[in-house]
């Protein structure tokens, strides 16, 4: 048995949506994309240490995993590029085939249930970057069993939030929380 994190950077008032460029995720009019770049270098620093130093598999939604998969195989060698690079991927999609880069795997069809058959399984923990319609799905279903939050000290107004209205209430422990010199805050929560 293995569990399943979420790893994402959120706003002060709970947005996800597109941090890292300003073209990165516009739906919904969203139009403060980016908002998180200017946080990079800290904050980089501390995923690799607490997310990335030991091994995991991933699991994207299609748009995420195209970034991703834009990105990566190109980057050059280093620990966290070599990481994800050899990591096994999962991809969330019934529409989608192209499922070039290394290791990469599709799920398709009943997700809920193929999510749980993997965490059934003897692996690395599955972490899930980005890939907020997957992550709705895997709140609904309580597939979740860790949040690694990084909390940035921007308020975006609007957007794609980590949590939904109307989804369902839990109690989560927090296991770590770790400022960094910047503002941005690491929290580390387990569902109890």
């Amino acid at each position: 048995m293995r569990n399943l994190a979420i790893l994402t950077f959120l706003t002060l008032d709970g947005v996800m949506q597109a941090p890292s460029m300003p073209e990165e995720d516009q739906s919904g009019g969203f139009d403060q994309g980016g908002w998180a770049a200017p946080y990079w270098e800290g904050v980089m620093e501390q995923v690799q240490r607490e997310a990335m130093a030991t091994p995991y598999d991933m699991l994207f939604g299609r748009k995420t995993y195209e970034a991703f998969a834009g990105h990566w195989p190109k980057a050059d060698p280093n620990p966290i590029s070599d990481m994800m690079n050899a990591a096994r991927k999962y991809v969330v999609s019934n529409t989608f085939k192209d499922l070039s880069w290394r290791n990469s795997h599709l799920i398709s069809g009943d997700v809920p249930r193929a999510i749980g058959k993997l965490k059934e399984q003897n692996g690395p923990l599955l972490q899930v970057h980005g890939s907020g319609n997957l992550i709705q799905t895997l709140l609904r279903h309580n597939l979740v069993d860790e949040f690694r939050l990084w909390i940035f000290p921007v308020v975006a107004g609007g957007g794609k939030r980590l949590f939904e209205p109307g989804g369902p209430a839990r109690t989560l422990e927090l296991v770590k929380s770790e400022p960094g010199s910047d503002g941005v805050v690491m929290n580390i929560y387990r569902r109890q």
